[in-house]
């Protein structure tokens, strides 16, 4: 009794002195990410890439942006792999160890993102620290020390070459991990790191099914699958009646609506979600309040935020915005500067701030992953307020989806093209296309506009996708378990067309 009152003051001191400085940030947002970007400038002077660059004679953030250019993975790979190849001081001071092999949602090929020493250190690991001082913070009633935390990650090999590492971002987290964080997580670091999906979640299932579990952490839709698993092997009718101590679900990688009716009757009781917003290329933002559906956005974690607006992306000289020049309610292209070396690096995330005091964030899509062959700019986020809302009027919850264009041909309009996949399919199919459609024209005007008596798009084509056909689809790429995730939106027709091969 008493280490544990020892344990939970020490755990307290630490919340308090943390809770501290993100109020410190929070007040101080525009000082705090200058101060961000001048120390990484200085640390990175004498890199190749900084002196290509510059870095010493920067002295302002125009400067910055005026001689540093703004990249993708693409323009940014030859120093990537440079620094891959074991080469030192190319993007980042010293020997970069590790690099994160991306899911590749966006491009077939893989990509590499540098973890340096810092990154980890001071941004994933420093970000797993705040989330629960958050947590803790918010509800002081907490048992977070005294049940163990279940985390799935994904594929959990490491691979070496060039005398660097390489694997998914979870595998790299969980090999590098302190001890003590052994202590109050689950599955063991053995089973962590098993590297087939199917073989990892029956251990998995194993090992955690007797355990005492108060708070998940994992992408919802991998996580669903897990505690499903875990259901049909226990015989248990809830996971709350298995671990009635279960209090958080600690989520990010996808869109939490979709799945929030299904988890709430998954663990047949009310419990807390927090969401998170990370990446290969850094940890970003933090629910900060019970309930809300808005990040803090995280201003001391070595990154620094610029913004292009979305009217102005894609153009050949984008204008890039400071925090302090950003508007609510309006789409970004988000482009991080990291303590991993990357640098003006567009990251393929679209956000709007919800608030400038302090500056919170809602993600609203992907740069590539949004529909706009007729002007419709539907983003992500207008098809989950839709979904959700059609999934409610006909009594129904979605398990996957994906979405691509229709292309006008012999003088026809186009349409949109979905597949939907049920975990609860609707009492009425052409209702929930209906209530899906007039919903989309309420949230999106140029959406409304395109689809004005037909004249440039028609009604959604809706299939309905047989139980477990993006599990299977996902299976078959070999992208299972992590942040792995199904594309969403895409311009083109190169997710839906095998998909709908797949369900014929």
């Amino acid at each position: 009794m008493a280490t544990k009152a020892l344990f939970n003051s020490v755990v307290n001191w630490f919340i308090k002195q943390r809770i501290d400085q993100i109020q410190n940030f929070m007040n101080h947002p525009v000082d705090t990410q200058k101060g961000v970007l001048f120390s990484q400038l200085y640390h990175a002077e004498d890199t190749a890439y900084g002196k290509q660059f510059g870095f010493r004679d920067i002295s302002t953030i125009r400067d910055f942006q005026n001689q540093v250019p703004i990249v993708t993975y693409e323009d940014f790979e030859p120093y990537i792999e440079r620094a891959r190849r074991g080469e030192r001081d190319v993007i980042w001071p010293g020997f970069i160890r590790h690099f994160a092999k991306s899911s590749g949602t966006t491009n077939a090929k893989s990509k590499f993102i540098p973890i340096s020493y810092e990154s980890l250190e001071e941004c994933h690991y420093k970000a797993g620290k705040d989330l629960i001082s958050i947590y803790a913070n918010n509800h002081p009633e907490n048992q977070l020390f005294t049940n163990k935390n279940l985390r799935l990650g994904g594929s959990a090999e490491i691979y070496e070459s060039f005398n660097t590492k390489y694997g998914d971002l979870s595998a790299i987290l969980i090999e590098n991990l302190p001890f003590w964080v052994e202590i109050t997580t689950i599955p063991s670091k053995k089973v962590s790191l098993m590297s087939e999906w199917e073989t990892k979640l029956k251990a998995i299932v194993s090992e955690v099914k007797n355990q005492d579990v108060g708070s998940i952490t994992g992408v919802p839709s991998w996580m669903m699958v897990l505690l499903q698993r875990v259901l049909n092997e226990t015989e248990k009718a809830s996971i709350s009646e298995l671990w009635p101590n279960m209090e958080v679900f600690f989520h990010g990688g996808i869109s939490f609506k979709p799945y929030r009716e299904q988890y709430r009757q998954l663990i047949g009781k009310d419990i807390n979600y927090y969401e998170i917003y990370n990446a290969s290329e850094g940890f970003f933002g933090i629910q900060d309040h019970s309930g809300s559906d808005e990040l803090l956005l995280m201003l001391d974690y070595g990154i620094f935020y610029e913004f292009i607006p979305m009217d102005q992306f894609g153009s050949s000289n984008p204008k890039t915005l400071t925090l302090g020049e950003v508007e609510v309610g309006k789409n970004y292209a988000l482009v991080i500067s990291t303590n991993g070396g990357l640098w003006r690096y567009l990251i393929g995330d679209t956000v709007q701030f919800t608030s400038l005091n302090p500056f919170r964030i809602k993600i609203s899509g992907r740069t590539k992953h949004y529909i706009n062959a007729f002007g419709e700019e539907l983003m992500i986020e207008n098809v989950e307020t839709a979904l959700a809302k059609a999934c409610t009027e006909t009594n129904s919850s979605i398990k996957d989806f994906t979405g691509a264009p229709v292309y006008m041909k012999h003088g026809e309009s186009g349409s949109h093209e979905w597949i939907f996949e049920f975990s609860k399919h609707p009492e009425d199919l052409e209702q929930f296309a209906a209530v899906f459609d007039e919903t989309l024209k309420a949230v999106n005007s140029d959406y409304e506009a395109k689809r004005y008596n037909d004249m440039t798009l028609k009604k959604p084509v809706i299939h309905v996708a047989r139980e477990n056909l993006f599990y299977d689809w996902m299976s078959q790429r070999g992208k299972l378990g992590g942040q792995n995730k199904v594309p969403r939106l895409s311009n083109e027709r190169e997710y839906i067309e095998p998909l709908l091969k797949m369900n014929s």
